[in-house]
């Protein structure tokens, strides 16, 4: 109980509460280990309850008609999901599965509801949190209109150099794991991952990426392609 009550208080959605409203928040939630590949929820499930991610990596994508795998984000430690169907529609739109081992915090909905009603700071933050990650998807989306390839993937490698403080050098992060973070097809991305080590932005070895010009790779990452207009006729 201590040890989950001491994480609880490091999640930014319970910054605003007591120590002692903590501990109730612990007492309600169960943590639990997951195994990598576990499938958390998937399109049409109900939303029913707020994960909470302790440690490993948890991921949120679709999946298109014709089989293909979209990544919408990929969460770390410290990271709430499954709240967009919490407080939305009742029902998840994308799967959430487990990338690693993962350790889990998990809140039913009437649980969250009652800390809704109860704390209105909590509401605030989560509202927070919401926006967030709709912010993040629309610039993903923005980048798969206005960008090619090669900008996608020089933005992918910084954002994720930053979001996991990785000192500029990324481990576990497959060719195919990072297709399906730009929507693309593995031998595209091989093809410019190889083009980037030619051009001595980047280093690859076996599962890790060791970047070695972040500004050419800033710059590759601002070039948009250029917008065609159609002709009147």
């Amino acid at each position: 109980m201590t040890e989950k009550k001491e994480y609880l208080r490091e999640i930014e959605l319970f910054q605003d509460l007591s120590a002692e409203e903590v501990e109730n928040v612990g007492k309600q939630a169960k943590m639990s280990t997951y195994p990598a590949n576990h499938i958390f929820y998937s399109p049409g499930d109900a939303g029913e309850v707020l994960f909470i991610l302790k440690r490993g990596r948890v991921q949120l994508y679709r999946i298109s008609l014709d089989g293909r795998k979209l990544v919408i984000a990929t969460l770390a430690s410290g990271t709430i999901f499954g709240q967009m169907a919490l407080v939305g529609q009742g029902l998840h739109e994308t799967f959430a599965e487990a990338i690693e081992e993962c350790v889990i915090c998990s809140m039913s909905r009437d649980e969250v509801e009652r800390l809704l009603i109860e704390k209105p700071q909590v509401t605030l933050r989560l509202l927070d949190a919401l926006g967030k990650r709709l912010l993040a998807v629309e610039h993903q989306l923005e980048d798969m209109t206005f960008k090619r390839i090669p900008a996608r993937l020089a933005g992918l490698l910084i954002r994720l150099n930053k979001e996991n403080d990785a000192n500029g050098v990324l481990t576990g992060y497959t060719h195919q794991f990072i297709a399906e973070m730009l929507g693309t097809y593995r031998e595209t991305t091989t093809q410019n991952l190889n083009l980037f080590q030619e051009q001595n932005l980047i280093r690859l070895g076996r599962k890790t990426i060791e970047i070695l010009d972040e500004v050419g790779l800033e710059k590759i990452a601002s070039e948009s392609q250029p917008v065609t207009h159609a002709k009147h006729v």
